[in-house]
Protein backbone atom coordinates (compact mmCIF):
# COMPACT_ATOMS: atom_id res chain seq x y z
CA UNK A 1 0.00 0.00 0.00
CA UNK A 2 2.62 2.57 0.91
CA UNK A 3 0.59 5.96 1.54
CA UNK A 4 2.22 8.73 3.30
CA UNK A 5 -0.41 9.78 6.22
CA UNK A 6 1.84 12.84 6.98
CA UNK A 7 -0.35 14.95 4.57
CA UNK A 8 -3.35 14.24 5.64
CA UNK A 9 -5.30 17.41 6.80
CA UNK A 10 -7.10 15.27 9.35
CA UNK A 11 -3.94 13.76 10.79
CA UNK A 12 -4.21 14.53 14.55
CA UNK A 13 -7.89 13.43 14.66
CA UNK A 14 -7.51 10.11 13.06
CA UNK A 15 -4.24 9.46 14.57
CA UNK A 16 -5.75 9.90 18.03
CA UNK A 17 -8.67 7.93 17.00
CA UNK A 18 -6.25 5.11 15.77
CA UNK A 19 -4.11 5.21 18.91
CA UNK A 20 -7.10 4.68 21.43
CA UNK A 21 -7.46 1.32 19.12
CA UNK A 22 -4.30 0.20 19.34
CA UNK A 23 -3.80 0.76 22.90
CA UNK A 24 -6.87 -1.02 23.55
CA UNK A 25 -5.72 -4.07 21.87
CA UNK A 26 -1.46 -3.39 23.47
CA UNK A 27 -3.41 -3.72 26.98
CA UNK A 28 -5.30 -6.90 25.76
CA UNK A 29 -2.22 -8.73 24.50
CA UNK A 30 -0.76 -7.32 27.57
CA UNK A 31 -2.84 -9.41 30.06
CA UNK A 32 -2.47 -12.13 27.99
CA UNK A 33 1.03 -12.20 28.18
CA UNK A 34 1.29 -12.42 32.00
CA UNK A 35 4.16 -12.67 32.90
CA UNK A 36 5.82 -12.01 29.28
CA UNK A 37 4.28 -8.56 29.56
CA UNK A 38 7.49 -7.03 28.95
CA UNK A 39 8.29 -9.23 26.52
CA UNK A 40 4.70 -8.38 24.17
CA UNK A 41 4.81 -4.88 24.64
CA UNK A 42 8.25 -5.08 22.56
CA UNK A 43 6.73 -7.38 19.77
CA UNK A 44 3.89 -5.18 19.34
CA UNK A 45 6.56 -2.07 18.87
CA UNK A 46 8.37 -4.06 16.34
CA UNK A 47 5.23 -5.60 14.72
CA UNK A 48 3.62 -2.22 14.35
CA UNK A 49 6.90 -0.99 12.78
CA UNK A 50 6.81 -3.77 9.91
CA UNK A 51 2.92 -2.98 9.91
CA UNK A 52 3.70 0.77 9.62
CA UNK A 53 6.01 0.59 6.44
CA UNK A 54 3.56 -1.51 4.77
CA UNK A 55 0.63 0.37 5.01
CA UNK A 56 2.08 4.03 5.68
CA UNK A 57 5.39 5.44 4.02
CA UNK A 58 8.94 4.50 5.06
CA UNK A 59 9.72 8.17 5.83
CA UNK A 60 5.96 8.62 8.17
CA UNK A 61 7.15 5.78 10.04
CA UNK A 62 11.10 6.56 10.48
CA UNK A 63 9.66 10.63 10.88
CA UNK A 64 7.46 8.73 14.21
CA UNK A 65 10.02 6.51 15.29
CA UNK A 66 12.33 9.75 15.79
CA UNK A 67 9.84 11.80 17.85
CA UNK A 68 8.99 8.48 20.35
CA UNK A 69 13.04 8.39 20.80
CA UNK A 70 13.33 11.79 21.54
CA UNK A 71 10.53 11.39 23.78
CA UNK A 72 12.01 8.33 25.51
CA UNK A 73 15.14 10.01 25.66
CA UNK A 74 13.72 13.41 27.31
CA UNK A 75 11.68 11.26 30.11
CA UNK A 76 14.61 9.29 31.30
CA UNK A 77 16.89 12.30 31.64
CA UNK A 78 14.06 14.12 33.74
CA UNK A 79 13.59 10.81 35.37
CA UNK A 80 17.43 10.35 36.30
CA UNK A 81 17.14 14.10 37.39
CA UNK A 82 14.11 14.03 39.20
Amino acid sequence: MSNSIASDADFDEKFELAFEIADKHLKLAMAEGGILCTYVTMAMIEAAVNSGVDQASHNDVIGLLRELANQVEEDAQRNAHG
